[in-house]
């Protein structure tokens, strides 16, 4: 083999070893409140709302049989979660 081989083949393997540590990372990563409350919601057949202001500000309203959420990002991406449950 030539030297051009060998560094070719070794930059391959770096290469290799760097992509499967990214998709490992990147799919472990922990799901934030907002996505579990969402995926919970869904899953009790909530009804779900979602607008937007002038200002962009996001709303998003969830209702359920058993459980209201309310979750409100502003323009800056700061958020507000409102958890109501019916008992």
């Amino acid at each position: 083999m030539t030297i051009i081989n060998l560094y070719t083949m070794k930059n391959l393997g770096l290469l290799s070893i760097l992509l499967v540590a990214t998709l490992t990372f990147t799919s472990c990563r922990e799901k934030t409140e907002k996505e579990k409350l969402v995926e919970e919601m869904k899953e009790d057949g909530a009804v779900i709302e979602e607008t937007v202001d002038d200002d962009g500000d996001y709303k998003l309203k969830m209702e359920s049989d058993t459980k209201e959420v309310k979750i409100k990002e502003d323009a800056d991406g700061d958020s507000k979660i409102k958890v109501d449950n019916d008992n």
